[in-house]
């Protein structure tokens, strides 16, 4: 029994189509290898003065190299934190205590921004979120209007982790710096990292947040981008760990899958154009069916693509194709099954935001898994009952 159960479980994973990459991505071999290695060999506290905790330390700091490169940052500008979330709280939660008491984001970030900046608002800040286009985009004339001397950060995110619209931080941190130079500037690059080229010194910014398990590294590790000259103000207090920016002993098995994952990340261009070839044969396969409609705009970074399969419950659509081993979101892994706010901000009405659903690739998908997608997605318009909302 034990053998046939074993052969089904293997038929299984060789049939599956994982298009929820946005969520987690499956760790690729290199990280694994890593994270064995540290465990197993290498698992001396970076903190010691002996031998043991001596290699710990070279393989975080080559860590830290090797990730601080992939944004054209410099190693001792980059703090590990337990996540992307973790990450974007230390760099919010840094102006606590600024003389200045406004904080300026976007209507369309991820939770852990705009809970955090609730989160301060409750202790006196005032909190003004920018709205964005159809497509997406912020309001860049409103941005210029929100900003003055009392503006203590701005946070807006490179990459919208629903629909994949990609912010013009450029010139967002151009506007913000010619009239307020001392406002800080953060972006969430949680869904960019390792998707497309990031170079923090051009785009101007003081503060980014990356995180490992987005690009086939392991979860509960990221990274904070410090610019030099920033006085971040440490999140996590305790033994002075991480220059006294984030104290508590590093987690180098995860650090080192971390260095993994950007390893194997290779020629990030030539990533981009073959996740480009298979988002748009979705986009053309699903522009020929009268009943999806597709949220994310013609310039969104190719990873995501959200789509609404009109008359027909997210959830329910989502749940059918799981039983056809095709996993997909509705929407935000962080959502938990909420209606989507970022779709409310670019005018969907209840109906597509309903019957949303968010694709997310990979190096791992194929062509023939947007086929076997949207065979899947048709069988279920004609076993499912419409719910024309």
């Amino acid at each position: 029994m034990y053998l046939i159960l074993y052969i089904e479980s293997v038929d299984f994973l060789e049939r599956i189509v994982y298009l929820d990459n946005s969520a987690t991505t499956k760790p690729c071999k290199r990280s694994v290898e890593y994270i064995n290695k540290a465990l197993t060999e290498n698992w001396g506290n970076p903190s010691s003065l002996h031998s043991f905790g001596f290699s710990a330390e070279l393989g975080m700091n080559e860590a830290r190299e090797k990730i601080a490169k992939k944004i054209s940052a410099e190693a001792n500008e980059i703090v590990f934190t337990g996540s992307g979330t973790e990450a974007n709280n230390t760099a919010i939660m840094t102006v606590l205590n600024s003389r200045a008491k406004k904080i300026i984001t976007s209507s369309i970030e991820h939770p852990s921004v705009l809970e955090t900046v609730k989160r301060l608002e409750a202790n006196g800040f005032e909190i003004v979120k920018i709205g964005c286009d159809n497509n997406g985009i912020i309001d860049l004339a409103e941005l210029k209007n929100a900003v003055d001397e009392n503006t203590a950060l701005v946070s807006i995110m490179l990459v919208n982790n629903e629909i994949g619209s990609v912010q013009p931080i450029k010139e967002a941190v151009r506007i913000v710096k010619s009239k307020s130079p001392k406002t800080l500037f953060h972006c969430d690059a949680v869904q960019a990292f390792g998707k497309m080229s990031i170079n923090v010194k051009n785009l101007g910014i003081d503060l980014m947040s990356i995180s490992a398990h987005k690009v086939h590294g392991p979860k509960g590790i990221g990274a904070l981008y410090c610019k030099k000259g920033v006085n971040l103000k440490p999140f996590i207090t305790g033994g002075g760990q991480e220059r006294g920016l984030r104290s508590g002993t590093e987690s180098t098995p995860l650090i080192m899958g971390f260095m993994g994952a950007c390893e194997n990340l290779g020629d990030i261009n030539k990533e981009l154009e073959k996740i480009k070839e298979i988002n748009e044969y979705a986009r053309d396969c699903f522009e020929r069916d009268n009943n999806i409609f597709i949220n994310s705009p013609e310039n969104a970074l190719p990873f995501i693509l959200n789509i609404s399969v009109l008359g027909y419950n997210s959830e329910t659509l989502l749940h059918f194709l799981e039983s056809e081993n095709i996993f997909v979101s509705s929407g935000s892994a962080c959502a938990k099954g909420e209606q989507s706010y970022v779709l409310k901000a670019l005018g969907l009405d209840k109906r597509k935001s309903d019957s949303a659903l968010r694709l997310s690739f990979s190096r791992d998908n194929t062509k023939e898994d947007i086929d076997l997608l949207y065979s899947a997605l048709k069988k279920a318009m004609g076993k499912i009952r419409r719910s024309d909302i």
